[in-house]
């Protein structure tokens, strides 16, 4: 399989390169293939379905063809997922798909795990270690942290913004020792993530040191999320019938955006075949890409603090990766766009409650109140005419094709649940009257001393402390 470049077309690397260097040094642009290989339909429509690891391997394979054999890719895909993402019927046409059971109860271990073997797997025999920047703004860290701790020949370097993630997820990152380290970065996410992508860009730094990323910007974090879009899409298409009584539907991702590298992970797995009709884009009021769908501009924006921390992004990279795989308009037709707001957050966490008996985090809530809404006439509305202002909480005025699969009740949604919701226990307590049980492996976290490093959100700065402690 040949990469490209989201800026340059003339790029062509493998994936080897693509993983190790993370993003092209020279462009700034983000590595893409250049193709996206269906799956056999027989593969895919198989009753009962295949299982998460047996999809995970016939959707990795074409992507590093040549460069890693099958029984190591294997090998690779038992190690990394000891573990599966479960497909929760809530009612009759809506399934949650839960992506917590991994070790840092969050969706970001299903990218982290499997980017970590490959980049060990592809570090084999160089004399220098390999360095990870990474910047995240709630989960990412803590799932790239638990995935490249003590590998052998990689060293991590975490940025996350003071005091603008939740404090569970800030011990999270913050208690790693040996050769994972977290910055905590007087700014904002979108602050981080300049900072180390300027980094990346930096000849004088990247000719002392091998540097890779580690968040969606890295294709092997990406690649991997696609894996769970199929083998879900699989389940619920089997289900239905049972549970809806609707034959063939129409199956709807709804999914909680920020960098917007989970959404592009369920094109890609679209592409390749997945049993997925459209996408709902549902973000909080860090709303760049449904304004930008609204609108045709893209403005990028410094973030705002919302419960939903995760998704406070004002400046998606992955941006570049949809635009580079779908027109504008190709967009609108693929996809409704929606946001809400604090208050949105709180209402959706309570109804999903009150409705269905589920207790679900900040970030998966607005993925059940844009799929709600959706479903419940806000879809019907904009067929009918009626005007949305972009600026409010709602649904951006496109009309996707898959609308009146939804308005005639011949759709089925998919609710991503990113986390798990103990992670943002007092808001959820605050939204619903209870606090969701936090599992061992999250507990034992809060007994660990805080190792964080402050410095200013300065990039020269942060490469002294680079230079200084790499």
């Amino acid at each position: 399989m040949i990469y490209t470049d989201t800026r340059d077309k003339n790029v062509a690397v493998n994936f080897k390169t693509a993983v190790m260097n993370g993003m092209n040094m020279v462009t700034g642009g983000l590595y893409i293939p250049t193709e996206y290989p269906k799956l056999n339909t027989d593969f895919i429509n198989r009753v009962p379905e295949h299982s998460f690891r047996e999809v995970a391997f016939e959707m990795a394979r074409p992507y590093m063809d040549g460069e890693i054999s099958d029984s190591d890719l294997e090998s690779i895909i038992q190690d990394a997922y000891p573990f599966t993402a479960q497909v929760v019927p809530v009612d009759p046409v809506t399934y949650i798909i839960e992506l917590f059971h991994g070790p840092t109860c969050a969706f970001k271990d299903f990218g982290a795990r499997f980017m970590a073997r490959m980049m060990s797997y592809f570090n084999r025999g160089e004399n220098d270690n390999l360095h990870i920047l990474v910047a995240t703004s709630g989960d990412t860290g803590s799932a790239v942290g638990s995935a490249f701790h003590n590998v052998q020949g990689i060293d991590v370097t975490i940025l996350f913004p003071d005091g603008k993630i939740s404090p569970l997820q800030e011990k999270q990152l913050s208690t790693f020792d040996g050769n994972v380290r977290a910055l905590k970065v007087k700014g904002t996410f979108d602050d981080c993530q300049k900072l180390v992508k300027t980094a990346f860009t930096d000849k004088d730094l990247r000719n002392k040191f091998r540097l890779s990323s580690a968040n969606s910007i890295n294709i092997s974090r990406l690649l991997p999320q696609s894996f769970y879009y199929m083998y879900a899409a699989t389940v619920a298409k089997n289900r239905s019938p049972h549970d809806s009584k609707i034959e063939n539907p129409s199956i709807i991702a709804i999914v909680p955006s920020g960098n917007f590298g989970n959404l592009t992970s369920g094109l890609i797995a679209k592409k390749m075949g997945a049993p997925i009709e459209g996408f709902v884009a549902a973000t909080n009021s860090n709303h760049t890409v449904p304004d930008w769908i609204a609108t045709g501009n893209y403005t990028p924006r410094p973030s705002v603090a919302t419960f939903s921390n995760a998704m406070d992004v004002g400046a998606p990279s992955n941006y570049e990766r949809i635009t580079s795989m779908y027109t504008l308009e190709q967009v609108r037709e693929l996809f409704a766009s929606y946001w809400t707001d604090d208050a949105g957050t709180i209402k959706a966490i309570d109804n999903c409650h009150e409705k269905t008996g589920y207790i679900i985090d900040p970030h998966g809530a607005i993925a059940w109140k844009a799929w709600n809404d959706i479903r419940h006439g806000a879809m019907q509305k904009l067929a009918n005419g009626e005007s949305f202002d972009y600026n409010k909480p709602g649904l951006t005025p496109n009309l996707p094709t898959w609308a009146n699969k939804v308005i005639q009740k011949k759709a089925i949604g998919l609710v991503l649940e990113t986390a798990h919701p103990s992670k943002f226990g007092s808001i959820v307590e605050k939204a619903c009257g209870r606090e969701p049980v936090m599992p061992d492996r999250l507990e034992k976290v809060l007994s660990l001393p805080d190792k964080a490093v402050p410095i200013n959100n300065d990039y020269e700065d942060f490469k002294q402390w680079l230079v200084s402690n790499l």
